[in-house]
């Protein structure tokens, strides 16, 4: 049915199969949606948080999502302003992928407000002297840029691309994209430090609160570069994610292996900081509080084991198997470290948000427990959903990888090799075979 949608030399399922992917994605959905209008309708009283525990589940995957989206600003950074033509083949992915966390983010804080038409106090009356005010007037900002990056990926439907004016504003706006990216990247850079300045200032809270560098507290600058280190692996996983349910090979090896090398970078230098700051922490910010440091780890649920973990397990391990050229060789290490990459910057944005709240600050009071309610797990559930879908429906009527076209015939440096290795047991008859064979005639100039 929707065979003219889709772009020229690019096969795709049937469109009954797309249907029965699509179907349960958006059950999911409406449950989710479900569960917003009890909250937006009825009140916040469907949650499970309170005035003690203002920070829940929603804040700590809103923070979450929004590292891991950060491979959009990131990504477009590296391909625009520092010439790294290996990121084209997945320029688009990222943005889309950008686009869907950072909306995401947003219609979850809206609902955490409790009251979405006072949203708009914050631009009408802004608190100059609050952290919040500069995040959200960033993360509007280049939640625009985001839209702007992905008009030009919907133009290229083969349909779109027939109506001459959008043809030409397609055309333009691929002009801008080398302006349009360092705008995201200084918008990036500004509200992802200032989500960690946000509890780097917490003076109430001893455990998250850090002493300045500039203007800023350290977390501003670990924020930053956690969600740099984050995104290229975030990238590199669910292009892969993409590759096995579609079963196509959509970028070529050295694209995953050059993201694996750039998040390796970035986590390092992210881990070298930590430590840093955590040993000043330690031995002067919190005693000079008042707070042996110890104290914070007293408990069963934070004991000293999170902190080695994120750090050492989920921090120091995965690096030096990105750092690494002939581990990153090895499939199976690259997209492991990858994936602890982005569960290190999960458990970091966890402590920062849950942990932090949860530890007493003084004497008398107690340790809080928060266990979400169902209307906070859905309403993230209709976030998942509506990212699924939205990807989905790109990736299906455009084209979001540049080699997929490329590599729909031609093997890839590892199937080559594997191809050579096992000669002998191949036949000539096979099909795969005789379709490279013939291809490569046709495609040359005898």
């Amino acid at each position: 049915m929707d065979k003219k949608l889709i772009p020229r030399g690019l096969q795709r399922t049937s469109f009954t199969k797309f249907l029965l992917w699509v179907l349960p994605w958006t059950a999911l959905l409406a449950f989710g949606t479900y569960a917003i209008y009890l909250c937006l309708a009825e009140g916040l009283f469907h949650t499970n948080m309170d005035n003690r525990f203002a920070f829940g589940i929603w804040i700590f995957l809103d923070l979450t999502v929004i590292a891991l989206g950060a491979g959009a600003f990131f990504t477009g950074f590296l391909l625009y302003i520092l010439k790294r033509k290996e990121l084209k083949a997945v320029i688009n992915s990222a943005v889309v992928i950008g686009l869907i966390c950072y909306t995401g983010a947003m219609l979850v804080l809206m609902v955490d407000v409790g009251q979405p038409l006072r949203a708009l106090f914050t631009f009408w009356h802004p608190n100059t002297h609050s952290i919040l005010t500069e995040v959200t007037f960033c993360l509007t900002c280049y939640l625009i840029v985001l839209i702007i990056e992905y008009v030009p990926i919907v133009l290229k439907n083969r349909q779109l691309r027939q109506i001459p004016k959008f043809l030409v504003f397609e055309f333009q706006l691929h002009k801008l994209m080398p302006v349009i990216a360092g705008i995201g990247t200084f918008l990036s850079f500004f509200h992802q430090g200032s989500l960690g300045g946000l509890f780097g200032v917490l003076r109430g809270r001893p455990f998250a609160f850090r002493e300045e560098l500039g203007i800023w507290p350290s977390t501003f600058f670990l924020f930053v570069i956690s969600a740099a280190a984050a995104g290229p692996s975030f990238i590199m996983l669910t292009t892969w994610l993409v590759e096995k349910i579609t079963k196509k090979r959509l970028v070529k090896p050295s694209v995953y292996k050059f993201l694996g090398k750039v998040s390796g970078i970035m986590l390092i230098a992210y881990v070298l900081l930590k430590s840093i700051d955590t040993f000043i922490w330690i031995n002067s910010t919190s005693p000079g509080n008042g707070f042996p440091a110890f104290e914070f780890y007293a408990t069963r649920s934070f004991g000293t084991w999170i902190l080695f973990t994120e750090i050492v397990t989920l921090g120091l391990l995965p690096a030096l198997v990105l750092l690494s050229s002939r581990l990153r060789e090895n499939r199976k290490l690259l997209f492991g470290a990858g994936f602890m990459v982005c569960c290190g910057i999960m458990l970091n944005r966890f402590v920062m948000t849950i942990q932090t709240l949860a530890l007493p600050t003084l004497p008398f009071d107690e340790f809080l427990t928060y266990m979400p309610s169902w209307e906070e797990v859905a309403t993230f559930l209709f976030v998942i959903a509506y990212g699924v879908l939205l990807y989905s429906f790109t990736f299906r009527y455009s084209t979001l990888f540049p080699q997929e076209r490329e590599l729909e015939y031609m093997p890839d440096e590892q199937s080559s090799k594997e191809f050579a290795n096992s000669a002998g047991e191949r036949s000539w008859w096979q099909p795969r075979f005789v379709t490279n064979f013939i291809n490569r005639i046709a495609s040359s100039k005898l």
